[in-house]
């Protein structure tokens, strides 16, 4: 059965969220035989596929709407109104906008970056009818070198954080066990509003919503990481051990390069700081290979930050020059070089994850359980858990590793969720 309105999404979890936000909007404005592609700008290799996901659409459905959308059609729009197969391109500044998707014309061209003011709703998303994600923030008001999004994305906009609450508490409400705030730049939250900020935000929602049984963080900026953050994941038991770190490098010149705010030693101490004050705190990272200028001396100190920082998983990229951005400029790191750099780091990503995994061993972890026969714990653990239906709370005595997750017996006393027809609302 095909779906009045489906979405083909690509790039980050911000991007599933508002997808998802508009699959409803469309829906609930009527709309019929409608297809959207929200594309990603971060890689030319993104782009490609998105342009031939729309190809393809065309071809298994000649007659349907395709309507182009995202940072990429927000970047560089002309390329996609170009393609025939595209019914019309919808700028970011207008995407969110139920009006735009109630229409059959053309919204009025404005360029995301002077979109100014709050985000007036929260986009929310759901995944595996398990956990429900909130996207609290969008743009971005800083210039790496090698990042495009602040172009497709704007400047960091807030949304209110009565707004926040109001979706929290509807959330827990239709049966929701965990909830992940996520953003283009989350620990840059409330910089707009002047009354808050992140750590405020996590312990407003946490008072909130008492129900709730994990609230989860998305990738942050380490540098920009608040007192009340620090505090909330001291005090908190609720807010999820486990934070993903937009690190990108571990040596100072080529942070300076990218134009990062950081240095290495700030990441080292940030992590060091949050493991003293949370023990059981898990980190990730993303790290890029290669960027333009890297020696091998600079290599391996991104390298040996897998270790200073105590990563479990990584999110691994080989630098991909961005037109428009001055990275592109930058004299670039032989291709070769570039992959087996990645690869190196890529494989000090398995042996990182296989002493995580050594440690849950014999441990008891509680698993929030998605569809597929996997589910995550607290601290993002990937768990086998065949057989098991989805939404439930689980403990399970880990005893088995096979490398990319764990696995175990399922002790008693785990609580399903409420009935998989709560969610009907949002999925």
């Amino acid at each position: 059965m095909v779906r009045a309105v489906e979405v083909a999404s690509f790039g980050c979890r911000l991007n599933l969220v508002e997808s998802e936000a508009m699959r409803r909007a469309a829906e609930c404005a009527g709309r019929e035989n409608l297809v959207i592609v929200n594309t990603c700008a971060v890689t030319g290799e993104a782009v490609r596929q998105a342009r031939q996901t729309i190809r393809r659409i065309r071809r298994e459905r000649p007659s349907a709407e395709i309507v182009v959308t995202g940072c990429a059609a927000e970047i560089d729009p002309w390329q996609f109104s170009q393609m025939p197969e595209v019914s019309r391109v919808l700028g970011n500044a207008h995407k969110s906008d139920a009006a735009a998707w109630a229409s059959l014309q053309p919204a009025p061209p404005q360029s995301i970056m002077d979109a100014a003011g709050p985000l007036h709703i929260p986009a929310e998303g759901v995944e595996d009818h398990t956990r429900a994600f909130l996207a609290v923030q969008t743009g971005c008001d800083h210039r790496c070198t090698f990042c495009i999004i602040p172009f497709a994305r704007g400047p960091s906009r807030s949304s209110p954080a009565e707004a926040i609450l109001a979706s929290v508490r509807r959330l827990t409400d239709q049966g929701f066990r965990e909830i992940v705030l996520t953003g283009v730049d989350l620990t840059s939250y409330g910089q707009d509003l002047g009354d808050i900020r992140l750590g405020g935000l996590v312990k407003a929602i946490l008072k909130a919503a008492p129900d709730l049984e994990r609230l989860r963080l998305s990738s942050i900026d380490c540098i920009e990481a608040d007192a009340d953050l620090f505090a909330a994941f001291a005090e908190e038991p609720r807010l999820a051990p486990h934070l993903h770190l937009s690190l990108q490098a571990g040596d100072d010149m080529i942070l300076k390069r990218m134009k990062r705010r950081h240095l290495r030693a700030d990441a080292v101490r940030l992590c060091a700081d949050l493991k003293r004050l949370r023990p059981d705190i898990v980190f990730g990272a993303d790290l890029i290979a290669g960027f333009p200028t890297e020696t091998d001396a600079m290599f391996e100190n991104t390298a040996r930050l897998i270790e200073d920082c105590g990563l479990a998983y990584l999110h691994v990229f080989p630098f991909s020059p961005r037109p428009g951005t001055p990275a592109a400029k930058m004299p670039a790191v032989a291709p070769a070089l570039v992959k087996q750099r990645a690869g190196r780091l890529r494989l000090a990503g398995e042996t990182a994850l296989a002493r995580h995994h050594a440690t849950k061993i014999g441990a008891t972890v509680r698993v929030l359980t998605e569809r597929g026969g996997f589910g995550r714990a607290a601290d993002f653990t990937l768990v086998k858990t065949e057989g098991a239906a989805p939404a439930q709370m689980l403990d399970i005595r880990i005893a088995r590793d096979d490398g990319k997750s764990v696995s175990g017996a399922v002790l008693p006393g785990g609580r399903p969720a409420r009935a998989e027809g709560a969610f009907a609302a949002l999925v």
